[in-house]
């Protein structure tokens, strides 16, 4: 007997093939049967009419940062809502474990940098996470058969770096004997299941006391030593991050990342590819990476999203403005000596000048002061400001729109809430989205779900783009881009059985409304322990999801079900390799 039968609907497979209209059955969490309408041959103890409705495979997210959520939150929301059944945490070498047993003052370090470098709350870390682990192993061990969705996991490079090196971990290299343990150590973590290594080199990565977080001060020696380690175990990868992702890669960055994809053998991803018609060189340079990889024996694979993710922010708290080379030392200030430098003509000048500058990288994107939207304002004097667009108020003013931003934001002591229009949302950009999206080493994803909790909301990309793929710009059609979000993610992480609808797989299933579908807008709410807040943004139009044949998601609504699976390296991945 089946578990379910899903009657009539149009399967979108994954594969990118032509969709077909079918019954599907489930039987003990796998795809049972997928027969023509009405030609199922055994009986169900529930089913469903899915007559109109698309079923597709579960999206597969690559980049999040759900590694402590998914304690407190273990329904992954929002990416849950909108169809992700399968999301790979870990990244940009970032963990929460291993921990030193006899060093608990490092859980209170890790939690400060994640703070930081993540944008989680302190709070949210210290309440809603249970920290009662050590090894690797313990970790996924703490999360098995309490989630609802299927989440693999990297080691972050931090981590092992803290827990050999201790506090010389950040600033010092590691003797012979440091570098060893720090392979066994490694090598311990992905004989538990972990996917392989993710490291940072970023020179945005900073830690809780503002230091360059542990891995950026590995030297190539270190890395390669890492990416071989990989090489020993089934079903792994890399993820690397280097200053030049967020722009341009340098000729050394491009060397360093296809020497780690060659001494693992192994693809490596990094995140993430942003695409502007206006800078029409970045593409091209960042995708020689992929070239000489290729050439060499190795892979690399960029992110990039598919949409353009709003980000929520202020002049008062830690956002994007802080990473422009010179604005940090600024916006560090307390308060009312920070308004009083942003006040002063010649402070704001060379701001202005640092942000335009080529050394601001993709953070120039963010210098266009006149075409920000005020959001929330909290000051009679900025009475009926929400909403507008600061080139229009400055014009009412008189003033230049940084300076009169500035002073928006002063009368609120710095708590407005600022929307950056993007830039890069016309159609030569999009052309050129279109273009990149069929270069084969070119993956959808990069939406940093469970990170910068309250600055932006990358996990709607899945519904927002197959809506924009049904209804809006149509740069590709439905089932190329199903495959954009199942199929190719999943054999990028060499899952097995997952990203496509096929008898014998597992039963990850999102059921949707193709003439709704899409993302509901960005919303704050406060529902983290302590009452953090987080921006949220509920599905449009999905029906259902299923994850490993059980139902999660009903009409937009959690069941309570935690039907998810840790997926560990070789038993639930294989090798994807580059030789």
């Amino acid at each position: 007997m089946l578990d379910h039968l899903i009657k009539g609907a149009t399967v979108v497979d994954g594969t990118g093939a032509p969709s077909h209209v079918a019954d599907l059955g489930i039987r003990d969490g796998r795809i049972a049967l997928i027969a023509e309408p009405g030609t199922a041959g055994e009986p169900a103890r529930t089913s469903e009419d899915a007559t109109g409705l698309v079923l597709a495979p579960g999206f597969v997210d690559p980049h999040t940062h759900y590694d402590a959520q998914l304690f407190w939150d273990p329904y992954a929301t929002p990416s849950l809502h909108h169809g992700v059944t399968t999301v790979a945490g870990g990244n940009c070498g970032f963990t929460l474990a291993p921990l030193h047993p006899d060093r608990p003052g490092d859980a209170d370090y890790t939690r400060r940098m994640m703070s930081k470098v993540e944008g989680m709350s302190l709070v949210a870390l210290e309440e809603g996470a249970p920290w009662n682990w050590h090894t690797f192993g313990d970790f996924l061990d703490a999360l098995e058969g309490r989630i609802a969705v299927n989440a693999g996991f990297m080691v972050g490079h931090c981590a092992l770096r803290r827990y050999v090196m201790g506090a010389d971990a950040v600033g010092g290299q590691p003797t012979d004997a440091q570098l060893a343990a720090m392979e066994r150590l490694f090598h311990e973590a992905m004989d538990a299941g972990a996917w392989g290594l993710s490291t940072t080199q970023s020179a945005t990565h900073s830690d809780g006391d503002g230091q360059p977080v542990a891995s950026r001060y590995a030297r190539p020696a270190e890395l390669l030593a890492l990416s071989r380690a990989v090489a020993d175990h089934e079903g792994t990868q890399l993820e690397a991050i280097v200053a030049g992702c967020l722009d341009q890669f340098d000729d050394a960055e491009i060397d360093l990342l296809v020497q780690m994809s060659v001494a693992a053998g192994r693809p490596l991803n990094w995140n993430v590819l942003t695409i502007d018609a206006a800078v029409p060189e970045r593409v091209p340079r960042q995708l020689t990476a992929s070239a000489r990889a290729r050439a060499a024996g190795g892979r690399i694979v960029a992110l990039t999203m598919p949409i353009l993710t709003p980000m929520n922010m202020s002049l008062g708290t830690f956002c994007a403005l802080n990473l422009i080379p010179g604005w940090g030392e600024i916006l560090g200030l307390p308060v009312p000596e920070r308004i009083a430098r942003l006040r002063d003509a010649g402070v704001r000048a060379e701001l202005l000048r640092r942000a335009g500058s080529k050394e601001a990288g993709v953070f120039r994107r963010l210098a266009s002061f006149d075409r920000y939207v005020i959001g929330d304002t909290y000051s009679a004097a900025n009475e009926g400001l929400s909403g507008r667009v600061v080139r229009d108020i400055a014009a009412e003013r008189g003033l230049e729109p940084f300076h009169c931003l500035v002073e928006i934001c002063a009368n609120d002591q710095l708590r407005t809430v600022l929307w950056p229009m993007p830039t890069d949302n016309d159609p030569a950009s999009w052309a050129l989205r279109q273009e990149t999206w069929r270069h084969e080493d070119v993956l959808l994803g990069g939406s940093d779900a469970g990170a910068h909790l309250d600055r932006m909301c990358g996990a709607p990309y899945t519904t927002r783009f197959l809506g924009d793929c049904l209804r809006g710009r149509r740069l590709v059609g439905l089932e190329r881009a199903v495959q954009l979000l199942t199929d190719e993610p999943a054999r990028l992480f060499g899952l097995r059985e997952r990203g496509r609808i096929a008898e014998g797989y597992h039963a990850d299933l999102v059921l949707f409304d193709p003439a709704r579908i899409d993302a509901g807008p960005a919303r704050l709410v406060h529902d983290l322990p302590g009452d953090g807040p987080r921006l949220d943004s509920r599905a449009v139009g999905i029906v259902s999801v299923r994850v490993n044949g059980v139902e999660t998601i009903r009409m937009d609504e959690v069941t309570g079900a935690v039907p998810g699976t840790v997926l560990r390296s070789g038993r639930d991945t294989r090798t994807v390799s580059t030789r």
